[in-house]
């Protein structure tokens, strides 16, 4: 009887508030941020958002979490959804503490990110402790956003600082331009060699195409924007032989292309693909792959792939080009697989002699030279990809195939020395 008076008395005195309920001790920070760094998809999206502004600093500071945005993100149509569905304060709240993030979440506009990644790049540049090579990095990503006055706007859309860094710059606004191309750098590429010369010459292309718009086909809106795309390690000496680079940087690309797919939604612009070296090998993997299109897709200089046919791509009927320079060792090479200027893939082959463009007022091109000439100013490769652009693959000049005996491919060259520079000897990540 004593006990079960006892048992009622303690009862009655919770129920009065005497004895409070214990309460289960509030998370640390650490395990938190750890909550979030093990959660993929919208679950990921879904934690990040609860953190409050400490945490989200924390966060965007850990390197799991940062591998999850970079490696294995969401899909860029969870992503959108989830952001558009936060209210203004929650969104400015993620961009303010977690820039590193919100920046590289393909899905989230494009304006967004680039305000986020350029936070990320002043903080990196700001950086005390940073290492020179970090700091050597960051201050090409910096070069590339300056641009001449009447030249488009540039837009820091991708930012990756591990290791030898990960870049994507837009020349012009991808969000809302009828054209949109993305160019694929090859081997040797690296932020910190070259980001600035790249960003340069998607520029070049850029003014290109907005000389050839009163040609251009008809389409939604109007307007180009050209992506200088780094957004893979391409190879260097160390790993020139394998292929795995490309299947890496084929699933990136294909994110990135699904990001500007689901930014313009039922506004598709004309999406183009234009692939250098190594990274028409990446191209083409992604392409083939099933969860990628393009309305054109442009290689040069291409070492090849196991893509068999044009047939074989997701890509308009029609729309896959091949240019191959003089003197270029890598071209026709077919060094990773069949050639794409092969008589049987099904490509148009680009005739690249140069000489008098009658569609650009009699305008004199020169002909590309060697393997790193094809979208340089004056070149008729670049007048050609620049038409091919804007949707009017139909103006430029079509070669004799390559392997019809016109005698001017190189079959079974292998990279050659003279490509090689200083930097292509440092170590990477």
């Amino acid at each position: 009887m004593l006990l079960i008076a006892a048992a009622l008395l303690t009862a009655s005195m919770h129920s009065l508030g005497v004895i409070e309920a214990p309460v289960a001790p509030p998370a640390s920070h650490a395990a938190v941020v750890t909550t979030v760094a093990s959660a993929h998809g919208s679950t990921f999206l879904r934690d990040l958002a609860t953190l409050g502004a400490a945490d989200l600093r924390r966060a965007a500071d850990d390197r799991r979490v940062i591998a999850t945005v970079q490696d294995d993100p969401p899909t860029a149509a969870v992503v959108a959804h989830w952001w558009a569905a936060l209210d203004a304060d929650e969104q400015s709240t993620l961009l303010t503490h977690a820039p590193a993030v919100v920046g590289n979440l393909d899905g989230v506009p494009y304006d967004v990110r680039d305000r986020a990644n350029r936070a990320t790049l002043a903080d990196g540049l700001a950086d005390p402790d940073a290492s020179a090579a970090r700091t050597a990095m960051l201050g090409q990503v910096r070069d590339s956003l300056v641009h001449e006055v009447g030249d488009p706007q540039r837009f820091l859309v991708a930012l990756d600082t591990r290791g030898s860094g990960r870049a994507a710059i837009a020349i012009g606004d991808i969000s809302t331009a009828a054209d949109v191309t993305v160019v694929v750098p090859g081997m040797f590429f690296t932020v910190t060699g070259q980001m600035t010369d790249f960003t340069n010459t998607a520029n070049d292309l850029s003014s290109e195409q907005a000389t050839l718009a009163p040609l251009a086909a008809p389409g939604s809106g109007s307007g180009v924007a050209v992506v200088a795309w780094m957004g893979y390690r391409t190879p260097d000496l160390s790993n020139i032989l394998s292929l795995s680079l490309a299947e890496t940087g084929a699933d990136r690309l294909e994110r990135t292309v699904d990001g500007i797919r689901q930014i313009r939604d039922g506004d598709q612009p004309r999406l183009n693909i234009v692939a250098h070296s190594y990274g028409s090998t990446t191209a083409l993997m992604a392409l083939a792959s099933g969860r990628m299109s393009a309305d054109t897709l442009t290689v040069l200089g291409s070492p090849g792939s196991d893509v068999a046919s044009a047939s074989d791509l997701a890509v308009a009927s029609g729309q896959v080009f091949v240019g191959g320079a003089h003197s270029d060792p890598i071209a026709g090479s077919g060094y990773f697989g069949t050639d794409p200027a092969g008589a049987s893939f099904g490509s148009t082959v680009l005739d690249l002699a140069g000489g008098v463009d009658a569609q650009a007022a009699g305008e004199v091109f020169r002909r590309p030279v060697g393997h790193n000439d094809y979208l340089k100013p004056g070149t008729a490769s670049l007048h050609d990809v620049a038409l091919i652009g804007i949707g009017r693959g139909d103006l430029v000049r079509e070669q004799v195939r390559r392997g019809d005996g016109d005698g001017d491919g190189v079959v079974g060259a292998s990279p050659d020395m003279y490509l090689v520079r200083p930097q292509d000897l440092q170590p990477r990540d």
